[in-house]
């Protein structure tokens, strides 16, 4: 299914709209069969007194669920607006606050708890469009909360509850703000050192496996970004190419597509893989960290490294 993810107007179209008419959806009994009446997603109704662009976000976001009556199945078998509707409203949160992202997040997934198998598929959405390396909207910070409404959830027994539990413990390992797991990487040399031992303003931890196409395409753009190879000249960042697996002669092979100016190393112990103290659900992956080791960004693109290290140097 194609969904169509124009953010920028959809907001402003959210944000300026006035008024909504109720849906359907909110009129139904509960306590009646539920008819496959559902043909659009009705957003709520803004208050015409709320004019400041950040006071009709918060409203929208607290209250985007406000006209879906969650016991009702017939949203699963409707993907084109239930889908389209949950792909429009991780968009709208980027919009509020984190702690008013984390708020609307938790209680939409505990209403859902009203009904097992409109939570699964909601759930399963939040799963695509949140946690999925391969979403255009993967966000950990939103996933954050969908995992903890998941644990705490009285309809999940204790088995269905170990897959979010095991996410949510890598979720927060080396979460932005929070100080990176420290680990020992080596050298082609055989030499060793530390993350916590590399002094800069910035490290830059590239975990890859070369070889692969992605990993030949995010080398690539570190190599020819202006402010990546100003800051290493001016010994203002240190980026660390790390190799997590086994295959230690084909990591040797690929060794001159780097430059020489990067500390290029491997994890000998697997510590990192097998210890799980860094997430490798996609390879690559890109940590930016500052001098004292505190996480700044997490499982960032190349573009959004950049984009930091030009605002903040």
């Amino acid at each position: 299914m194609k969904l169509n993810i124009n953010f920028l107007s959809i907001l402003c179209f959210f944000l300026l709209c006035t008024s909504c008419k109720s849906g359907n959806a909110s009129s139904q009994n509960k306590n009646e069969i539920p008819q496959d009446t559902i043909k659009s997603f009705t957003l709520p109704s803004i208050p015409q007194m709320m004019t400041d662009p950040e006071q009709r976000a918060d409203f929208l976001v607290k209250h985007y669920w406000d006209n879906v009556n969650f016991t009702d199945t017939n949203y699963i078998h409707h993907p084109d607006i239930t889908e389209q509707a949950w792909a429009d409203y991780c968009d709208i949160l980027n919009h509020v606050p984190l702690t008013t992202a984390h708020e609307a997040i938790r209680k939409t997934i505990e209403q859902t708890n009203a009904n097992k198998k409109v939570f699964f598929y909601i759930t399963d959405l939040a799963d695509k469009y949140l946690y999925d390396p391969n979403s255009p909207l993967r966000n950990e910070e939103f996933y954050i909360p969908v995992l903890e409404a998941m644990i705490a959830s009285p309809i999940l027994n204790e088995t269905e509850k170990i897959r979010p539990k095991a996410r949510l413990e890598l979720a927060l390992k080396n979460r932005i703000g929070t100080k990176a797991l420290d680990f020992t990487y080596t050298l082609a040399s055989g030499a060793q050192g530390n993350l916590y031992k590399l002094n800069a303003d910035y490290i830059l931890l590239f975990i890859n496996n070369p070889g692969c196409h992605a990993c030949s395409e995010m080398i690539g753009q570190l190599k020819n970004a202006p402010i990546i190879n100003k800051l290493l000249k001016e010994k203002k960042l240190i980026l660390l190419s790390l190799y997590p697996d086994e295959e230690l002669d084909e990591w040797r092979k690929h060794l001159s597509e780097f430059p020489k100016e990067w500390i290029n190393a491997y994890d000998k112990k697997f510590t990192i893989k097998e210890e799980q103290i860094y997430d490798l659900k996609a390879i690559p992956t890109l940590y930016l960290i500052d001098k004292e080791k505190t996480v700044l960004l997490k499982d960032a693109t190349a573009q959004a490294i950049e984009e930091f290290l030009t605002l903040h140097s």
